[in-house]
């Protein structure tokens, strides 16, 4: 019998040995690292699908809160001035006036029409005087005696400077500390007729009211400041500053 060469034998073994090591070795479709990686891009792909989602419902809310923010801002141009901003521009003027700053208080008349003064509660449209704002930031230091209408009582004209006027008209108290405020409410009344909604149909007006001072008048030394505003283009204009008091 032919002697097989060691070396070949070898050979031989190897062969047998790299034969049965191809046929347990799994096909590529089998192998971990891609069974691995097909799990990762499953999960990989449930993450963005999930993102979107998100993305999506994030988009709807944005565009739920435009739609609410568009809403509310037209309900507010709507709605115009609110009653509070009313009060806080009263509050602001009669710290104005209370300072003599007239030409801040220019600031809120309008230029056209001008601020009209009244020394009582009924309000005289075609004889109180009425001062454009650029004439308002003088008028203390003007020495021109104008007249304001009468005085209660005797009828005699109030023939007077209008530092003078401030004094006995405007300022007679501290009317940035009232006893009482009235916003839109005629706090003081007396036998004057009070005819504001007549006299400025579309304003609004905030009253800055003393009860009385001597307790033996029985409240009868009552007075109030009112001044009257009219909403324009989202803002108040002082259109009038009215002083009241028991009238005989």
């Amino acid at each position: 019998m032919r002697k097989i060469h060691p070396f070949t034998s070898l050979l031989l073994l190897l062969l047998a040995a790299l034969l049965l090591l191809a046929g347990c070795t799994p096909t590529p479709a089998d192998t971990p690292n891609d069974a691995s990686h097909d799990v990762e891009t499953a999960a990989l792909q449930a993450t963005i699908d999930e993102q979107d989602i998100l993305i999506t419902a994030l988009r709807e809310e944005k565009e739920r809160l435009d739609n609410q923010l568009s809403s509310l801002e037209n309900q507010l141009n709507q709605t115009g001035s609110t009653p509070e901003s009313l009060l806080i521009t009263a509050l602001t003027l009669v710290d104005l006036i209370a300072e003599q700053d007239f030409e801040a208080v220019a600031l809120y008349v309008d230029p056209d029409e001008g601020v009209r003064f009244s020394p009582y509660g009924y309000v005289d449209v075609s004889e109180d005087l009425v001062f454009l704002p650029q004439e308002l930031g003088t008028l203390l230091q003007d020495s021109t005696i104008y007249t304001w209408g009468g005085f209660d009582g005797s009828g005699h004209p109030i023939d007077q400077t209008f530092a003078q006027y401030y004094d006995r008209f405007i300022y007679d108290q501290d009317f940035a500390n009232p006893h009482l405020i009235g916003n839109n409410t005629i706090v003081g009344t007396g036998n004057s007729l009070i005819n504001l909604d007549e006299a400025y149909p579309a304003a609004e007006f905030v009253e800055f009211h003393f009860t009385g001072f001597d307790p033996d008048y029985g409240g009868i030394d009552w007075c109030s400041l009112r001044l009257v505003l009219e909403e324009q283009h989202g803002s108040w204009i002082l259109r009038g500053i009215v002083h009241d008091q028991w009238t005989i």
